[in-house]
Parts: C-alpha cells; structure tokens; sequence
C-alpha cells in the first residue's frame, strides 16, 4: 500500500516528502481555503515538491462544468489527477474525462455500490472515507474490506484510496483491508514515526553510549 498526504499546506508536503514515503498529494476545496492562498498557486507549487499524483477538485455540480475546470486544471502539469464528488453528474464527469484520458478521482465514497459505480463509469480511482463513516457509527473499514474484495473479484483496476484516516492505526487497518493507497493528514503521519519504546530505546542507547571510554 502507498501512502499519499492529505494536505494543502506546502510546508507540510515538503517535510513529508523529504521523509520518502509519500508518493502522491490530495487536496479538497476546504484544505485549499484552510490556506487562504490562490487555488492555482497551491496546486502548482505541489507540483514542484511531490513527482506523484496531485488530486485537485473541482466545484462545479454539472458535468461539463466539471469538465471545463478539468481542462484547465490538466494544464498545470501531468501529474494533476481530477478530484470529483460522488454523484449522478459527477460520474457523468468521470465519464468524460476517461474517454479523454484525464485521471479522476471520485471522493466522497460511503458505499460499495458507489465505490463500482464510479469504477465503471471509468475512475482511476475512488476514495472511501473512512473516519467519518466511523463519527456516525458505521465501520469505515469494512466499507474498504468490501470494496477491495468487489475490485479484486472482477479484475477492476480502479485503484483504491483510504481516505479521512484520522489514527496510525486507520493506516494499518486499510492496508490490512487492501487498498492501493491511504490518503493521510499531515499529523497522523508524523505520528506514525512515533513510538515510546522506540524514544526509550534512543535515550537509552545515547546514555549507555555516554560510559564507553573515549580515547
């Protein structure tokens, strides 16, 4: 499974990617605003630090609309993947765009029957979210259990990206369900670096170093 961060913040991108292990960038109309910064800016300069899928989102609720924006969001660079929600013109979209060889990735995904909906009508990749099926009750990781097990079954290739990951362990989790990929907020990342036995250990090995004779 890769891992992608889920973040419109370039500091946080540049300190990530420096770590080696994200291959790939999300973003979505609330993160860009979270930056308060140009959309077009943002998602240019991502470009420039990550060599991986950059998924920018569009706004429209019509799917040439949808379309339109993608055209022009192509533009920026190769690696621009278009972000599009779940919904009837939104799979019209990601129609469209498939037949013109333009990435999609359908979000907003709390379903099985969306998750092959949007594979069939041509997404490269659909993202389940999995924390907030989790606020309300249900159980994010058995939609990615499902959804891995449908794709695996019928040869689908649309690639599978856990999303709204909120704990290390939700990393584990849709790793050990099957998806291609986890998108993961900055935080929850460096978190994942982190363990108290592993903080022991270097204090321990740093004190102990402290005694060998030095010449």
């Amino acid at each position: 499974m890769r891992l992608f961060i889920d973040t419109a913040n370039t500091d946080h991108i540049r300190q990530a990617n420096d770590l080696g292990v994200i291959c790939g960038v999300t973003t979505n109309p609330s993160l860009i605003a979270k930056e308060g910064r140009d959309f077009v800016e943002v998602v240019k300069e991502i470009t420039e630090i990550v060599d991986g899928p950059i998924s920018a989102e569009v706004i429209s609720m019509d799917a040439e609309g949808m379309l339109k924006e993608a055209e022009e969001l192509v533009k920026i660079h190769k690696n621009i993947v278009i972000k599009i929600p779940m919904c009837a013109e939104g799979l019209k979209a990601a129609s469209k765009m498939s037949k013109k060889g333009i990435k999609t990735n359908v979000t907003l995904i709390f379903s099985a029957q969306q998750a092959l909906l949007a594979a069939r009508a041509g997404a490269t990749y659909v993202s389940p979210f999995v924390g907030r099926l989790d606020d309300v009750g249900a159980h994010g990781v058995e939609l990615l259990s499902e959804i891995a097990e449908i794709f695996a079954l019928h040869n689908i290739d649309t690639q599978i990206i856990a999303a709204s990951i909120r704990t290390p362990k939700d990393i584990v989790l849709a790793a050990q369900a099957g998806c291609d990929i986890a998108t993961v907020p900055f935080n929850t990342l460096m978190k994942s670096i982190e363990h108290p036995l592993t903080t022991q250990g270097i204090e321990r090995f740093l004190k102990d170093w402290e005694s060998v004779p030095k010449k």
